[in-house]
């Protein structure tokens, strides 16, 4: 039998050896400055919520006397508690919301045939370009008409009806990956478009609606605009809201309290990344492509 001749490997020349090794150590430096650039503030908010002392000065990414004092203090002296659950409350809120209203509309919009289907998507996409910030007179003019001022479920309104231009197309692009040819096989078998929707394709959509769940959890936690602006009372203000008032203005210097405090609000939205972190790529990947 004839021998089947290799192909000869290219040999590089030693300026292009030189190439390859700079670059293979650039990529790994630049990775290695990036990580401590990221994990350096988190190490010393974490030092600083166990130090000793509330101001700056004293605070340190490792602490030499590690105390419990700042959590303790955080309920003792503050309505931790209550902001913790109120946030927790619009969070959830949020989250079955806004899944429940894009899945549909994402569904709608890939799916069905109906008039106006294009001027609608075109609609949302416009509408994506404007943040609700830019809005906050007109809204805080309907809540007080409304009586919906210091009600913190009521900004579960907000959160969910802002991001549905981003979610819809964002579910829309996801579903123009799957086959049409299962919702097909779905009403051949005599289902109805809503047990096609319910029985076949919300399965199929489980990565994308993850991470739609997932951010639209985590949105109250960070927001400290439209809480500061709906809000008033004490007991019902959110988690960003309670702990930017430990720090803001000369006399409040509590900035252990408040590393304290930062470290209890990263929980659980680092539990949900933990759990969720196979689908939340999943979903994004696939939902990043062109609708």
């Amino acid at each position: 039998m004839n021998k089947i001749p290799k192909k000869n490997k290219k040999k590089l020349s030693p300026i292009d050896r030189v190439k390859d090794i700079f670059a293979y150590f650039s990529t790994y430096l630049l990775l290695l400055i990036l990580t401590v650039a990221i994990l350096y503030p988190v190490m010393w908010i974490l030092g600083s919520a166990f130090n000793e002392g509330t101001s700056l000065a004293s605070a340190s990414a490792i602490p030499k006397n590690p105390t419990l004092n700042n959590f303790v203090k955080l309920f003792k002296e503050t309505d931790y508690e209550k902001w913790y659950l109120n946030t927790l409350t619009i969070a959830i809120a949020n989250m079955v919301v806004s899944v429940l209203i894009v899945g549909t509309m994402g569904y709608v919009f890939a799916r069905l045939k109906f008039a106006g289907k294009r001027v609608g998507l075109l609609v949302i996409l416009i509408l994506q370009m404007f943040p609700s910030f830019m809005g906050m007179i007109a809204i805080y003019v309907l809540f007080l008409n409304f009586g919906l001022l210091n009600q913190p479920l009521a900004l579960v309104i907000i959160y969910s009806a802002g991001q549905i231009p981003y979610n819809t197309w964002l579910i829309k692009g996801y579903l123009k990956n799957v086959p049409i040819s299962l919702d097909e096989a779905a009403q051949i078998d005599g289902a109805t478009k809503l047990q096609t929707y319910t029985k076949v394709i919300l399965p199929v959509m489980f990565p994308i609606l993850t991470f739609v769940a997932v951010t639209q959890f985590m949105a109250p936690w960070f927001d400290y605009i439209l809480p500061s602006f709906l809000i008033t009372s004490t007991e019902k203000k959110t988690l960003a809201v309670g702990l930017y008032e430990l720090i803001n203005g000369q006399a409040n210097t509590n900035f252990t309290m408040f590393a304290a405090g930062s470290v209890l609000v990263a929980v659980p939205v680092a539990i949900l990344y933990l759990f969720l972190q196979k689908y939340l790529i999943e979903g994004l990947s696939a939902g990043a492509n062109k609708g």
